[in-house]
């Protein structure tokens, strides 16, 4: 599923649309540039699930923690690693399973240890806005796309 995020209101919809698909034990990769909008989706996601509270990046934290209603949502950005054994020295795998939405960005400073995508969502800048590139890897990741395309 490719989509053209015109503006900051098309990312919003899009996380919004996410936000209704999300399942616990969903692994969600986030790739893309510096500025591709990584972090600004998972907000929309957030705000499209209920949460009002500050969403900041994780990228000095590597990790934030949400709780929406019976939903948990961990928050990764992976930017500062320089070796995917980091991932492992952090204790992170343990977030990973089947109550919680693990969300990552920067997954391929992980490569190797990181558990699966469900989904790996891939957003670039293009002209005046972005695209985004969602694909489900998994039964789950094809389950979530398939919501997303009928909250469209």
């Amino acid at each position: 599923m490719t989509l053209h995020l015109a503006d900051e209101a098309a990312t919003a919809a899009l996380g919004a649309q996410l936000a209704r698909a999300l399942a616990p034990g969903l692994v969600i990769y986030l790739s893309g540039n510096l500025g591709a909008g990584k972090t600004s989706l998972v907000r929309a996601v957030l705000r499209g699930l209920g949460y009002t509270g500050k969403v900041k990046s994780p990228t000095f934290t590597l990790v934030e923690l949400y709780v929406i209603s019976n939903l948990t949502i961990y928050h990764f950005d992976l930017y500062r690693f320089n070796d995917p054994e980091e991932w492992q020295d952090a204790g992170f795998r343990d977030y990973f399973g089947t109550h919680a939405v693990c969300m990552v960005e920067w997954p391929e400073k992980a490569a190797g240890v990181l558990p699966q995508a469900d989904l790996r969502i891939t957003l670039q800048i293009q002209d005046s806005g972005r695209s985004a590139e969602i694909k489900a890897n998994t039964e789950a990741g094809k389950l979530c796309l398939m919501l997303l395309q009928e909250t469209g």
